[in-house]
């Protein structure tokens, strides 16, 4: 690669330009470390174990009985679970058996999922043994390609007494009843030989994974990820991600056999299966199941509680959950010390949340970017806070190039520092969006003889060649003629002293088209007014990014990983002046 804008003094030291050796099979990650590390704990749920040869014997099974009911290459299975033991085993166990996993939110409705299992044509799909989750998958199930269904229990998957003790208070989930012919999974997995069938993967075209994208524009569309997409991102990020000893000395990439990840991000996500579930396993490291961030009273004590009874010492999360752990008001008797390195995404992470969590923590937080099309990770800052930028979203990750496009046709390069859409080209970007070629051509544009995404978010290229994200483009606020960033206005609305979270969206208005209006969730215990709100931000921003409305809500609406929803905030507002 000829040299690029970012590749100057930021540049972390010893972390090449370009990278390989993606081009293998997603399975080949729990094959080699189950080979390297076999006792090594993979899974780590309610104080039970699952090594990475029992994960691997497991996924052999699966895979194994998944070929005995007519799953083969490029067939998909659809996984509809919170982060459980059972999700790796049933992951890797798909892909040996050549098969596309199809992740889907286990809190999705009936409707939601069937419109997933009749897009992707699924052939399987495993579903927890749960009075909600079960009923759901087996009605949305009936008039889809859908041939099998396996129901996750689990109670063998816990200590035994608390399997015992669960059992007898009739604590362990379970469904009222079971339809017929649906299978148990611990019955599939014991009756099953641990033979994979042989299959051969071309990772540079056939898919490992399809996940689908929120439909914040309208239908959902399922992002199809090969093998090298994705084991691009989990080699990019290997390079990329290197910590400091604290004895000092140059910055180390992460060993292997050594790390405790905390599974906070769901896995049905590709924020969370990219970067926890699956790096976990490329580095043989003990993962923390947590199938609901928001346990225990108050809501995320359970989360917080993990870490310093695990040691975790890696975190992969989003803004809101490192702005729940500050103002959680049990932070303070937790030791959360052993944390060494946190990744945020999926939404702008303030200046002020990273001030806050590392003062209590000891960590250090880098701000990374990307999306469910790019397998996600695009960007990262630099793993330490020498080199970091906080308000960018860092570089790209080596052998990936970012441009900065104009607007309204998304060909023409604009220049450095200048505002526009951000298009990605490199080895994660998806083969295209599962059986829609409209859609493709929505999204992908030839420049420069090479294949770019249009991301649909707006940014820059500052002059160390970090990315700075600007907003989305349907985001973006028209005050007067005035452009007004939401996320720039949040970042100030952050700094308040009162301000736990914070969302902005564009409200209409007869004079200037569009006024801004606040949403505001304020920290445990406090009180504050729409003036006082408003006062605050004469001080700091011009008159046309300044809050002409303010609502105080309990809490803001928010994605499945955590995201604030602007989308549904601005509907709201649509809805109301409707009326």
């Amino acid at each position: 690669m000829t040299s690029k804008p970012w590749h100057g003094p930021r540049w972390p030291e010893g972390v090449p330009y370009e990278v390989s050796g993606y081009d293998r099979p997603l399975s080949v990650l729990l094959d080699e470390t189950a080979q390297e590390c076999p006792n090594h704990t993979y899974t780590m749920f309610q104080d039970s174990a699952r090594s990475f040869a029992q994960v691997k014997d497991t996924a052999d099974r699966l895979a194994n009985f998944l070929a005995s009911r007519g799953v083969g290459k490029g067939d998909r299975v659809a996984i509809f679970l919170p982060n459980l033991p059972h999700y790796p085993e049933i992951f890797f166990g798909v892909l040996k058996a050549g098969g596309v996993c199809v992740t889907c939110n286990p809190l999705y409705t009936t409707g939601e999922l069937k419109f997933q299992l009749k897009d992707s044509g699924a052939k399987a799909v495993f579903v927890m043994d749960h009075p909600l989750f079960y009923p759901n998958a087996a009605k949305a199930a009936q008039d889809t390609q859908v041939e099998t269904v396996v129901i996750c229990n689990i109670k063998s998957y816990l200590p035994a007494v608390k399997a015992f003790l669960g059992g007898l208070l009739g604590k362990i989930p379970k469904a009222d009843k079971h339809e017929p012919g649906h299978l148990m999974y611990d019955d599939v997995v014991k009756k099953a030989r641990p033979q994979p069938p042989a299959v051969q993967i071309d990772p540079a075209r056939d898919l490992a994974a399809i996940l689908y994208t929120g439909g914040t524009t309208g239908v959902p569309k399922g992002a199809a990820l090969t093998h090298s997409n994705i084991m691009y991102d989990l080699t990019a990020a290997g390079e990329w991600i290197r910590l400091t000893p604290k004895e000092g000395g140059s910055p180390q990439r992460l060993a292997k056999g050594v790390h405790t990840y905390l599974g906070v991000l769901p896995w049905y996500h590709s924020f969370g299966l990219t970067l926890c579930m699956l790096a976990a396993a490329e580095r043989a490291g003990r993962m923390v199941c947590i199938p609901d961030p928001r346990a225990g009273k108050p809501p995320f004590t359970d989360t917080i509680a993990a870490i310093p009874k695990y040691k975790v010492d890696l975190m992969i999360a989003v803004p809101t959950i490192y702005s729940a752990f500050i103002n959680h008001p049990l932070t303070d008797n937790y030791d959360l010390t052993s944390l060494l390195a946190c990744g945020s995404g999926a939404a702008p992470l303030p200046a002020e949340v990273v001030k806050q969590f590392e003062a209590k923590t000891g960590a250090v937080i880098f701000e990374g970017w990307g999306l469910t099309e790019t397998s996600p990770v695009v960007c990262t800052n630099p793993t330490n806070t020498v080199t970091r930028k906080i308000g960018s979203v860092g570089p790209p990750l080596p052998g990936c190039e970012v441009k900065v496009v104009d607007l309204d046709q998304g060909t023409q390069e604009l220049p450095l520092g200048s505002d526009g859409e951000l298009a990605v080209c490199g080895p994660q970007v998806m083969a295209g969006y599962w059986g829609r070629p409209d859609a493709d051509a929505e999204v992908f544009r030839e420049i420069d003889g090479r294949r770019f995404f249009l991301t649909g978010d707006i940014g820059h290229l500052d002059e160390d060649g970090f990315v700075v994200i600007t907003d989305r483009k349907k985001d973006l606020i028209l005050v007067g003629g005035f452009n007004a960033y939401p996320r720039e206005i949040e970042e100030v609305l952050y700094t308040h002293p009162k301000v736990a979270q914070a969302a902005v969206v564009g409200v209409a208005d007869a004079h200037t088209g569009e006024a801004v209006k606040a949403f505001i969730q304020l920290k445990p215990g406090v009180e504050a007014t729409e003036e006082e709100i408003i006062a605050f931000c004469k001080e700091n921003l011009a008159g046309y990014k300044r809050p002409r409305y303010v609502e105080f809500r309990t809490e803001l609406p928010t994605s499945v990983v955590g995201k604030v929803l602007r989308r549904v905030l601005r509907d709201e507002e649509r809805a109301k002046q409707k009326a």
